[in-house]
């Protein structure tokens, strides 16, 4: 009779963040070959989350089987002077055998602040018995700081709340995020804001899909994320669809696909086309428009005058549900700066937030951005999310 390896037990906790959902690990909680980067860890998170999975449910694994819910987080204490943990995020690809670490991911981020008390990462000294307890979270995947306020009550991570986020059906405690000098530093972008050096290009895509082919204005930056935007009128759409008039169509979908290539080719972060199968995290693509009115998915009507601008982007090569919260930096990087596609669907002119309507209804996110020798910089981009803890114990993974 053939015997086989009993699954391994790791402590893990799995918690919401934002509108995203993930497994977190203490990573000196790890088994220690599972410590380090390399084929034996990314294995154990494929297999953890149920990847690569043809049927595209997820069912034998701790996946959601979209790309808000397979996501894996790895957390310890920060080594870094003025930083409390060290955050490392692998999306887990559906139905491919890869971990894409990338990129961050933006609504997670929320969690990490209360995970990091909870589990004793942050020094108690720094968390009021009640108040506001700041945590210094230093992002490793893009080598940049964000800043937790988390609430606390009786020396406790508060979860429960009041505050409200369309994309999630209850509400929650609010946990405000900082994402400190957001341009995202990828290979190939240089660390530049606008790798192209242009608030606008002219982007050359090949025919897919219903599209044609030609040439789309976009605004591509780094900030959050690197995204692309283009128009949503030059493409088809009104920029107020919901996941099923996209992600329900081939056409559609191959569409925004060849955009995504053809971007991340111009902002330098493929060399050849075939490469973009090995990116799915990043670029993200997105499509803006002034606003009109629409029914949420929720059923809730997000009225035009109640937002500022329209946008919808894709993640994992379908259209989020809600919007991804580095996307969400990136918007607000985009509106706050005149000329981009995003400040001009909004209207226009200088601001320093922005409210834009999404799938599950609306966001208000801002941002810092100044122009300095001729270049735009970012000091910071703010947003407020909400996180809990949905169950903490063991994960038992067959490795």
């Amino acid at each position: 009779m053939k015997t086989f390896a009993p699954q391994i037990r790791v402590p893990a906790t799995y918690m919401r963040g934002g509108t995203s959902k993930g497994v977190f690990f203490h990573v000196p909680d790890m088994p220690p070959e599972l410590q380090e980067p390399g084929p034996a860890r990314d294995n154990f998170l494929l297999r953890l989350i149920g990847s690569p999975d043809p049927y595209g449910k997820h069912t034998d694994g701790m996946g959601g089987a979209t790309s808000s819910t397979s996501k894996t987080v790895l957390l310890s204490r920060s080594a870094r002077p003025d930083h409390d943990v060290d955050y490392l995020f692998g999306q887990v690809a559906i139905d491919k055998p890869f971990v894409d670490w990338g990129g961050n991911c933006g609504n997670l981020s929320a969690a990490v602040g209360p995970f990091a008390i909870s589990n004793g990462l942050v020094d108690p000294a720094r968390i009021p018995h009640n108040g506001i307890a700041t945590v210094r979270i230093w992002q490793a995947n893009i080598q940049k700081t964000i800043i937790a306020h988390v609430q606390i009550t009786d020396g406790r991570v508060q979860e429960t709340g009041d505050f409200e986020l369309d994309g999630v059906t209850f509400p929650a405690a609010e946990v405000q995020l900082e994402f400190m000098d957001p341009a995202a530093e990828e290979e190939g972008a240089g660390g530049a804001l606008f790798p192209t050096g242009n608030l606008v290009d002219d982007l050359e895509v090949p025919a897919a899909g219903n599209f044609r082919g030609g040439i789309l204005k976009a605004t591509m930056l780094t900030a959050g994320i690197p995204t692309i935007f283009v128009n949503a009128s030059e493409i088809g759409f009104t920029g107020s669809e919901l996941q099923e008039a996209i992600n329900g169509s081939p056409d559609n979908l191959a569409k925004m696909e060849a955009i995504r290539t053809a971007g991340a080719m111009k902002m330098g972060l493929i060399r050849t086309p075939a490469e973009i199968a090995t990116r799915q995290h990043i670029p993200k693509v997105a499509f803006v428009a002034p606003p009109v009115t629409y029914t949420a998915s929720s059923g809730k009507a997000i009225d035009a005058g109640a937002i500022d601008v329209l946008v919808r982007a894709m993640s994992m090569g379908k259209l989020h549900h809600a919007m991804m919260g580095t996307a969400a930096v990136a918007i607000a990087v985009g509106a706050c700066i005149p000329g981009t596609l995003v400040n001009m669907a909004a209207g226009g002119g200088a601001r320093s937030e922005v409210r834009f309507g999404h799938p599950s209804g609306t966001l208000r996110v801002g941002a810092q951005a100044v122009r300095s020798g001729g270049e735009w910089q970012v000091t910071k981009a703010v947003m407020s999310r909400s996180a809990r803890v949905l169950m903490e114990g063991f994960v038992r993974v067959p490795v």
